[in-house]
């Protein structure tokens, strides 16, 4: 059920792509807008679901095995998009992307966090299928399981890997690099997950732990919005 679920998003948001690609072509801040909202829902609403497949038999393999496999969908289905507030200040930094377009992309992406976020919690209210049963009631599950210093460093850690091979990669031929690039947040997330949840994503972590944010919304702040968003600027700036 779950996996249907997640097909059936990657399907929807395929198709909306595809319509908002044909009928507003002749406005570029409403396509922009559109387009990344849509793509930063789709990979937040799969990884909500994902989320609750961790405990899956055999452990961990086969949560790693779904991260793999939908992150090479995502690339492959997802392209021209960042659906990360962080990969959309490399073009703002380099003067690709204005400040507006820039600002409005991120605006997107925190409005699909939120919006993926209340759809699932509807999808999972409805009890489709086992892993729903309540996930409604966890309230705040706190993916950091270390001190927030260490979180901190493992998130900008983590950050600056992940950015710094999404730059090296964009020689290598698109079929292969989605791979690439899902291979490496696969091994990020085995060697990282259990003790921050390997984001590296300030939307994805948002939609994901918006409890927690409200909750403790000043370390949360720092481990998930500015930590990726630092290693990112420290790549920029040295690469």
């Amino acid at each position: 059920s779950s996996l249907l679920l997640m097909s059936g998003v990657v399907l929807t948001v395929g198709l909306c792509r595809r319509l908002a690609r044909r009928r507003l072509r002749s406005r570029p801040y409403l396509f922009a807008f559109l387009v990344e909202m849509l793509s930063t829902f789709q990979i937040c609403a799969c990884t909500n679901e994902l989320s609750l497949l961790g405990d899956v038999e055999p452990k961990p393999h086969t949560a790693l095995t779904l991260t793999y496999g939908f992150t090479v969908l995502h690339g492959l289905t997802l392209a021209g998009s960042t659906c990360n507030p962080c990969g959309t200040l490399q073009p703002m930094w380099g003067g690709g992307t204005s400040l507006k377009m820039g600002g409005l992309k991120i605006a997107a992406q925190f409005v699909a966090a939120v919006l993926a976020r209340v759809f699932m919690h509807f999808i999972w209210s409805l009890e489709m299928a086992e892993p729903h049963f309540g996930a409604l009631s966890q309230g705040c599950s706190s993916p950091m399981q270390t001190t927030e210093v260490q979180a901190f460093c493992i998130e900008l850690l983590f950050s600056v890997v992940f950015q710094l091979a999404v730059l090296r990669a964009e020689s290598v031929n698109p079929k292969y690099r989605v791979h690439l690039i899902a291979l490496l947040i696969t091994m990020l997330v085995y060697a990282g997950g259990n003790l921050t949840g390997a984001i590296f994503n300030p939307a994805l972590a948002f939609s994901l732990h918006a409890d927690c944010f409200r909750d403790k919304f000043l370390s949360y702040s720092l481990v998930y919005w500015i930590a990726p968003s630092l290693g990112k600027l420290l790549i920029l700036y040295v690469y």
